[in-house]
């Protein structure tokens, strides 16, 4: 089972919906949000936030919104380059590179980004909150946190090969 998308084609995983309740005269009118993880399967990921009076309409509104925040995540082979940590909010979520065939061993939230981005070998685990809007943000924290060998040789002027 591949997670990797056709090229050009986006993987897209609701990660929440949520049902509001607004008491009028005639009862309740209900409107749904929906938060999506976008990603093209190659390390670029990002979320998306929407809200409608149905489901899927809310679900495409976060599809978009996303598809507008995508941002590149720096990978090395089938995972990441070294250990990191995210926070956001009361979650604090810690990424570690794994060897090739380790899988991604994570929970549903930080699964879905990773699985998103193109990441496939990955050890995760989440502290504090188990609000899956707030791993998610947390979880993209540290991906955003994340530098190649090459990057920082460059940024420094040296060269370690």
């Amino acid at each position: 089972m591949s997670t990797e998308a056709p090229q050009g084609q986006l993987i897209d995983k609701v990660i929440k919906i949520r049902r509001c309740a607004a008491v009028v005269k005639g009862g309740r009118r209900f409107s749904f949000t929906a938060m999506v993880v976008v990603g093209d399967g190659q390390g670029k990921v990002g979320w998306g936030y929407g809200k409608a009076n149905e489901v899927p309409p809310a679900v495409e509104k976060a599809v978009k919104d996303g598809m507008r925040n995508m941002q590149p995540v720096a990978l090395l082979g089938s995972t990441i380059p070294h250990a990191v940590q995210g926070h956001f909010g009361a979650v604090k979520v810690v990424l570690v590179p794994a060897s090739p065939g380790t899988g991604v061993i994570a929970g549903a939230a930080v699964r879905a980004v990773c699985e998103a981005c193109g990441i496939r070998d990955i050890l995760t685990k989440c502290y504090g909150s188990n609000n899956p809007i707030n791993i998610v943000k947390a979880t993209l924290d540290a991906l955003h946190q994340l530098w190649v060998q090459g990057d920082v040789e460059r940024l420094r002027g040296v060269s370690l090969t």
